[in-house]
């Protein structure tokens, strides 16, 4: 299930923490990294044992992780140069004949789930009201299982960096997409034409840099109302509201990145989108759940139909 940020989940306990301490534990763990300078989500391409090898971390039965729990599985994968892939529950192991190595640490994952109450209306009507609320759980890396079947153990296969030439495979995605692409002299996207402008491909380092900024800009160009209707609220820029929509198109980029094999670049202006971001993520501990919802919703937009992460 994709996790949807909700301003009204309930202060439902779970694992004897109540809802809004696990929105203030991933956050708070995010704001450290972002303070030190570090991008969480960006970790693994910079990790010696992952780099040429990200994937979107997948459960047992390989179905991948949506939203937060990708952050939060990639920064626990870099810290402890976790290579594999799957992640599962204890219980999830046992259940296969495995079992998770005496004093390992497992690591909190979260649920989007709902409760269904019965309330009466202003008719005296009884009315069911869904009340939604965040289950957190603990998985283990395949990494920390001994005996799980020997396709787990399987690191994914090591990215192949592009050569000075266009790459077939992600020309082709980036077409399906059918955003207007137009070459100019910065990467914008314009939403009251509706366009993209990207400087000529040669201008760039190397043709992952390009691809990388484009899937940056075409985050950005699923938020106008026709598609997403994604909306902050800005009014200027480096407000709060352009705080959050570049936020959502950084872990885009990144998830993008992840699901057509290639490494996002950072952009030149992150040192400045930092200090956006740490002031945002101060001021809405929530809004990190939410901007990994919408930068999943982006992506599933823009792989529908080639693509399904």
């Amino acid at each position: 299930m994709t996790l949807h940020s909700h301003s009204h989940i309930s202060e439902k306990q779970t694992n004897g923490q109540p809802a809004g301490d696990i929105y203030s534990r991933v956050t708070n763990k995010i704001l450290a990294d972002l303070e030190k300078g570090e991008l969480t989500w960006r970790k693994p391409w910079s990790n010696e044992h992952l780099a040429g090898s990200i994937t979107v971390p997948k459960r047992w039965n390989g179905i991948p992780y949506t939203g937060i729990n990708i952050i939060v599985l990639w920064a626990t994968a870099a810290e402890q140069s976790y290579a594999l892939p799957h992640w599962m529950t204890f219980k999830q192991a046992v259940d296969m004949k495995a079992s998770v190595r005496k004093g390992e640490k497992g690591t909190q994952v979260v649920y989007a789930d709902s409760l269904v109450k019965e309330e009466e209306n202003d008719k005296g009507e009884l009315e069911e009201k869904r009340i939604p609320y965040l289950k957190a759980y603990t998985v283990f890396n395949a990494s920390q299982i001994d005996g799980l079947p020997e396709s787990y153990y399987e690191t994914p296969a090591v990215r192949k960096d592009g050569s000075a030439q266009r790459i077939a495979k992600l020309e082709e995605f980036f077409a399906s997409t059918k955003a207007e692409i137009h070459t100019g002299t910065k990467a914008v996207y314009n939403q009251t034409a509706d366009k993209i402008q990207m400087p000529p491909f040669a201008s760039f380092g190397s043709p992952l840099d390009y691809y990388s900024t484009l899937a940056h800009e075409l985050t950005h160009w699923t938020k106008h109302p026709t598609r997403l209707n994604r909306d902050f609220g800005r009014k200027h820029f480096g407000d709060d509201g352009y705080a959050k929509e570049e936020l959502v198109a950084e872990l885009g980029a990144c998830f993008l990145g992840a699901a057509l094999d290639f490494e996002p670049m950072p952009e030149e202006q992150h040192a400045a989108y930092i200090q956006s971001w740490l002031k945002v993520l101060k001021d809405d501990k929530r809004f990190i759940f939410s901007a990994a919802s919408h930068a999943q919703k982006a992506v599933e937009y823009l792989s529908k139909p080639q693509l399904v992460i």
